[in-house]
């Protein structure tokens, strides 16, 4: 009818939009529901610093700067992997991460007050001494400035450039079965532990990794419409 008045919005009704929309990161306030385990260590994963993230607030994508505890979305369909879609309901809504409690969709002030706060990170939650220093030696070898130095020297270095490159990956692809296997601690954590594998995010540079039958890596690069690195060549390396 025209000239109605529509009320504004001051609960929340279910629809389950902002819980499709995205899944939540973790505050330092989430540190004790993810230590306990009220959220499983299966379920999340590290964004490490240097990695090329979408930020979802302002639509944009960007180079973090610091490192980002997520919970892990839907492989199909996407949106936060705790959301009933039949029930429209949380499936641990009585331990939801911080983010969650301060989201109200008619005033958004409250979860930014919240989002701006300082992040969880595996040092606040990872305390086993040997786990801590395997988690150093793979950031000494494995973080994001050295992997963007290997790869800006492809150009020039050739060969044994792509080589150092395949090191980095290799080292990050064969150590997470090893401690998996060592520690006893699930694969499924190793995500939370070492971050997202370098074998996915090294997109972000415009290659792509094809793992070839003999066990060996094959480095190419990405057709210029996924990514502004031109194709035309495989890189090879051992």
């Amino acid at each position: 009818m025209s000239g109605e008045t529509v009320e504004p919005r001051t609960d929340c009704i279910r629809c389950g939009e902002c819980c499709q929309g995205s899944s939540p990161s973790l505050q330092m306030e989430d540190v004790p529901i993810l230590a306990d385990g009220f959220i499983a260590k299966t379920d999340v994963y590290t964004i490490r610093a240097g990695e090329l993230v979408h930020d979802n607030i302002h639509d944009r994508t960007k180079i973090t700067q610091e490192e980002i505890i997520k919970v892990r979305e839907k492989e199909v369909g996407g949106g936060c992997l705790y959301f009933d879609e039949v029930q429209k309901s949380c499936k641990i809504y009585a331990h939801r991460p911080f983010q969650c409690k301060a989201l109200t969709c008619w005033d958004l002030d409250p979860f930014m007050g919240v989002y701006n706060g300082p992040k969880a990170s595996r040092d606040e939650i990872i305390r086993d001494k040997t786990l801590t220093g395997l988690i150093q030696e793979h950031e000494r070898k494995c973080n994001y400035d050295r992997l963007d130095g290997c790869v800006k020297q492809i150009e020039t270095g050739g060969e044994r450039a792509v080589e150092r490159v395949l090191e980095v990956l290799k080292f990050d692809y064969h150590l997470r079965p090893f401690v998996s296997e060592k520690l006893g601690i699930e694969s499924g954590e190793m995500d939370f532990i070492f971050g997202r594998p370098l074998t996915e995010t090294i997109i972000m540079f415009g290659l792509k990794v094809n793992k070839k039958p003999d066990g060996s890596f094959l480095l190419t690069m990405l057709d210029p419409q996924q990514t502004s690195t031109p194709q035309g060549k495989s890189l090879k390396g051992p």
